[in-house]
């Protein structure tokens, strides 16, 4: 497939169709994090040559994500949380003033029937190639894995570790990864926080959540916390950190 890569902020007549493709297949709850809704508008205007497209000779998009540029000293304690803390401290550095040296991958995605033909490897090298022409000497992501949400119950660090009888990583999109050169790192156990009523989250997951308690949700990689009294619903979502060479 002959594609072209094209920096978002520069193909307003592809927003439409972008905001189509990325938000396809994701469940509601994921669009519900009040941290990434309040940087969001931020990492856009800011940090705008390191959000793309693929895009194919019809002006169709095939793929695309984006990043935050962070600064980091290597180290697993100075890693962020997770992808929320990672919008955080890129715009903190931001308004600060500061120097990054890192690419954080937040997101990608490949349009849904495109996927499995490599296509998430080839945006993980645009978004690698961007940040090496931002001057960012490290790429880091935190990989939200795609078969997780089977396995809510399995701790985080435990998943991560594992395997397929050929050595790879069990999870596909930790797979993807790997087979790029990346090293799994740790987990980034608050990596997103979803917040909502509970009407909300009886919306989200589709049943009655009639008492206070913990449940398993469709799509979450771990079980979610209803607090009726306080009429509210926390998903605190795992992530696996990851590093590119």
């Amino acid at each position: 497939m002959d594609l072209t890569t094209a920096v978002f902020n520069d193909r307003p007549d592809l927003h439409e169709q972008a905001d189509e493709v990325f938000s396809a297949g994701w469940p509601e709850f994921i669009f519900h994090d009040p941290v990434a809704d309040r940087h969001m508008g931020r990492v856009r205007e800011w940090f705008g040559e390191l959000s793309l497209l693929l895009v194919d000779g019809a002006n169709r998009i095939a793929a695309g994500g984006w990043g935050v540029p962070v600064r980091w000293d290597g180290t697993l304690d100075d890693l962020p949380a997770g992808y929320d803390d990672a919008l955080v401290r890129s715009v903190r550095l931001h308004e600060e003033a500061g120097e990054a040296n890192t690419l954080v991958i937040a997101a990608a995605q490949v349009r849904k029937d495109l996927q499995g033909r490599g296509l998430a490897a080839e945006v993980l090298r645009a978004l690698a190639s961007a940040g090496e022409r931002a001057g960012l000497a490290h790429v880091i992501a935190p990989v939200r894995p795609a078969s997780k949400a089977r396995y809510v119950l399995t701790p985080m660090a435990q998943f991560m570790t594992w395997q397929r009888a050929d050595g790879t990583p069990f999870d596909p999109w930790l797979r993807t990864h790997h087979r790029m050169g990346a090293r799994l790192l740790c987990p980034a156990e608050r990596s997103m926080v979803m917040t909502g009523s509970v009407a909300q989250w009886e919306e989200w997951a589709g049943f009655e959540l009639p008492v206070s308690g913990t449940y398993v949700v469709p799509g979450a990689l771990v079980p979610v916390h209803i607090d009726r009294a306080a009429d509210r619903g926390e998903l605190v979502e795992p992530n696996v950190w990851v590093r590119h060479r």
